[in-house]
């Protein structure tokens, strides 16, 4: 190799230690591309460290030697697409997270969702990009309250809660339901005590949710980008720091239909850095701090 040749590659390397013929610009902007076309999510050249550590396992299991052979592979693997997906979409979460928003629900829905399910009319909760669970858990807590035999009456009746994500390994985690106690520290002791069952697994202290919770959701695999399979309207939308990694046009179109996937008076909670604007703003009333009511129109 020419020294000229050398330098050149060297300033081509955008990850140290490693040569650009295993990872180069063209194959971190094919992942970004991939992943804006399938999700919506944008990669910016920030990323290209954590879309390298991401996918690199995905790389040596397939025993290809370099980014470029993988991601030519793809088309052909549906399977290991999904993977890739997976891999690159963030699941960070925990519980009673930005807590203003439970303490809304509390204050403002519940008295009136409960009302209706014992009634005998279906109450519709979506959790949109649940993550590894935290967030639904916390909502259903929250709604069956801290007397147990008053939660058990909401808990057998028509309260349908969806949760939904795209990554497969998160849907897993949530549908296990079973943390580690320090994690539910920030929810309300009488919520956690009620409806959390203690269990120890290899020594370490847990909490798993309590099964007649558990009954309460469907949990399914949703690409927001694509066709949404629902053909009823919500009362509670909740999508919440899922939306930081989308572009403006397409936190547009998305806040859009969750608007019209809610009925007139129900409400859309968002993340503490997400804004509602574009042509949904018609059809969305701000009531709190990133809480927005849908309007009749």
């Amino acid at each position: 190799m020419t020294p000229a040749r050398s330098t050149e590659m060297a300033s081509e390397s955008m990850i140290p230690g490693v040569s650009p013929a295993i990872y180069s610009e063209t194959d971190f902007r094919r992942i970004a591309d991939l992943l804006h076309g399938k999700t919506g999510i944008v990669l910016s050249e920030r990323k290209r460290m954590l879309a390298y550590s991401r996918l690199a396992p995905l790389v040596r299991r397939s025993g290809l030697t370099s980014f470029s052979a993988f991601l030519d592979n793809l088309a052909s693997q549906p399977d290991i697409l999904t993977d890739v997906i997976t891999a690159l979409t963030t699941n960070h979460t925990y519980f009673h997270r930005e807590p203003h928003h439970f303490g809304h629900f509390e204050t403002t829905l519940r008295t009136d969702l409960v009302a209706r399910a014992l009634a005998g009319d279906t109450v519709r909760i979506w959790s949109a990009g649940c993550s590894s669970g935290e967030e639904i858990w916390t909502l259903l807590m929250v709604l069956l309250g801290p007397g147990r035999d008053a939660g058990m009456q909401i808990a057998r009746s028509k309260v349908l809660a969806l949760a939904s994500d795209i990554s497969v390994s998160a849907l897993t985690s949530a549908k296990a339901a079973t943390y580690p106690a320090a994690a539910l520290d920030a929810m309300p002791d009488t919520l956690r005590r009620t409806w959390c069952v203690p269990t120890l697994t290899e020594g370490e202290p847990r909490l798993t949710i309590d099964p007649a919770v558990q009954a309460m959701v469907r949990f399914r695999m949703l690409n927001l980008m694509e066709e949404w399979p629902m053909q009823s309207a919500f009362d509670v939308i909740f999508c919440r720091n899922v939306m930081i990694y989308f572009d403006a046009a397409t936190k547009e179109r998305l806040v859009e239909r969750f608007a019209h996937q809610l009925r007139p008076g129900g409400y859309l909670y968002i993340g503490h850095s997400e804004r509602v604007s574009g042509a949904a703003s018609a059809m969305l009333e701000p009531v709190g701090p990133t809480i927005y009511k849908r309007t009749a129109r």
